[in-house]
């Protein structure tokens, strides 16, 4: 190891975050190098290597349709954001990842290339690399990448500190960052309606065919198989919208709001809005489902929540279902100990085409999970 990196790596030691690195293809020697440096213990709370497709596959959670590609290394990089943030909830953490293909013992067809990420609540950090073929040996190609990733992770930090690259004429990187934190304080602002994230970290500013809303605080299984069953039973995917300005708590920090839409990364794709009420989201996503639980179907149909006047509830219950939109109803197991479902909810006779049932139950409650922890 050369002085420029083990002072880089210093650098990286002495910095506040904490990382899960996911390499696959090449990269290992970035993670050898963070390991050669007094002080990993500081930064490294986990490294994988899911070097077969199996393994591979299995940290992603699918097939992807490229295994090295800059949306799978994006989705890599959010899945290790979302391991990071379980190892470390209390800490300033990342996910680190590189997918790559480089020269090896018999002769590829196809060309040498490598995609790295970093991903952190507030921004995404990606590189991408075309190398020329031929030029470099193996362990050439594997320095020049390993450099790369520790580059992108001192990006990340916000460190001033670079590795020089050798990089030839005809090879071609590409540095790339999405600012998630400038979308989350447009939204809190108001000076924007509403944004998501996808799996793969690209920022959405179109509405997504049904939404699940909530909280999440925390995110957990029983809104994960949720989405999948009310996207089984519409037929089209299901998104998750993070409210920023909630109807009866007080608005999101824009940090707090980003921390809660990490949980999704390189997973499902997620929204921030600022409309508290599902007559305003009616007005941001028109003609779209909104997938709810019980709990959440009681307090719509509640007068409290529209000025306490019945009124104001039939208007708004009547602009939902102008604007085309409809509520899929899942049943929930209430504080009186009983599994509620919508034919408990007193739905005026005139609105009952816009309540759906939803045959679904997994009793596992945030609001539980917080007091456990």
């Amino acid at each position: 190891m050369n002085d420029q990196t083990r002072c880089l790596i210093t650098a990286i030691h002495h910095n506040p975050h904490q990382i899960v690195l996911v390499t696959a293809g090449a990269g290992a020697q970035a993670l050898a190098d963070l390991l050669a440096v007094a002080g990993a213990s500081r930064t490294l709370l986990e490294a994988i290597v899911p070097y077969s497709a199996a393994s591979f596959d299995s940290f992603l959670g699918y097939t992807p349709a490229k295994h090295v590609a800059q949306d799978t290394a994006v989705c890599l990089a959010g899945c290790a954001l979302s391991r990071a943030r379980v190892l470390a909830p209390a800490a300033a953490v990342l996910g680190l990842s590189c997918s790559a293909t480089i020269t090896t013992d018999y002769p590829k067809r196809g060309e040498h290339h490598a995609h790295i990420a970093a991903w952190q609540p507030q921004n995404l950090i990606t590189q991408d690399l075309h190398l020329t073929k031929g030029a470099r040996s193996r362990e050439e190609e594997e320095r020049l990448i390993s450099n790369l990733m520790l580059n992108c992770l001192a990006q990340a930090m916000s460190l001033p500190e670079r590795l020089v690259q050798d990089l030839l004429p005809a090879d071609n990187l590409t540095i790339s960052e999405t600012d998630f934190a400038l979308c989350a304080r447009q939204v809190t602002n108001r000076e924007t309606a509403y944004f998501g994230i996808s799996a793969d970290g690209r920022v959405l500013t179109t509405p997504p065919a049904a939404i699940l809303s909530g909280a999440f605080n925390p995110l957990h299984q029983g809104h994960a198989q949720l989405a999948q069953a009310a996207s089984h039973h519409l037929g089209i995917p299901v998104a998750f919208e993070c409210t920023a300005v909630n109807a009866d708590k007080p608005p999101l920090p824009p940090e707090t709001l980003l921390n809660r839409m990490a949980q999704f990364a390189g997973r499902w794709p997620i929204f921030a809005s600022a409309a508290p009420t599902f007559v305003e989201k009616a007005r941001l996503y028109p003609g779209i489902p909104f997938v709810v639980g019980y709990d959440t179907a009681v307090r719509i149909l509640q007068p409290r929540f529209y000025q306490d006047n019945p009124a104001n509830l039939l208007a708004a219950l009547h602009e939902i279902q102008s604007l085309g939109n409809t509520f899929l109803v899942a049943g929930r197991l209430g504080e009186d100990g009983l599994f509620h479902n919508i034919y408990d909810l007193p739905i005026p006779a005139q609105f009952s085409s816009l309540f759906h049932p939803l045959p679904f139950r997994l009793d596992i409650s945030s609001t539980a999970l917080r007091a456990k922890t």
